[in-house]
């Protein structure tokens, strides 16, 4: 398996300030309004725990309360956040393990900061599949393509992307 497969990088630019985005990352008032809108908690510390709770909608699916799971490796705020991550919804993709994922927020010119999100998904083709937006047509969501569009527009214009 190539590094292709096994490592993705997105980046995305907003018009934000670095600590914006961070805390668009990191707090469940702003993990509510984007992406899976899940409620995030961090524990931002290296050894904290990182748990990603199913909103109303998943729960009604059968998801359980704790859709994701981890554990904080570096913090460096507002610039980077490196932490495990094991989706929990799904049974066979539960059983791949922790994956690896890096958020790096670099302040740039003008306002607009780039915003990278390394994801080491080495060993886990399902989650590797979730977050390349594969399963986005049987109601999985578009990986993080569509997560970070939507993180960029609620911070750049307060609106959700699909609400």
């Amino acid at each position: 398996m190539s590094d292709i497969e096994t490592v993705q990088v997105h980046r995305v630019y907003i018009k934000a300030t670095p600590q914006a985005i961070w805390d668009a990352i990191t707090k469940p008032e702003w993990t509510a309004r984007y992406g899976y809108r899940g409620l995030s908690d961090y524990d931002l510390r290296p050894g904290g725990a990182y748990v990603g709770r199913a909103n109303e909608g998943m729960i009604a699916y059968g998801a359980p309360e704790v859709a994701v799971d981890g554990e904080v490796i570096e913090v460096d705020p507002p610039r980077k956040l490196v932490q495990t991550l094991r989706m929990l919804m799904d049974p066979s993709i539960a059983a791949e393990g922790f994956t690896r994922l890096t958020y790096e927020i670099v302040e740039g010119k003008g306002g607009v900061c780039s915003l990278t999100v390394t994801h080491d998904v080495t060993g886990a083709p399902g989650m590797a599949a979730l977050m390349r937006g594969d399963l986005e047509e049987m109601g999985a969501g578009g990986g993080w393509a569509w997560a970070l569009s939507g993180l960029k527009t609620v911070l750049e214009t307060g609106e959700e992307m699909d609400s």
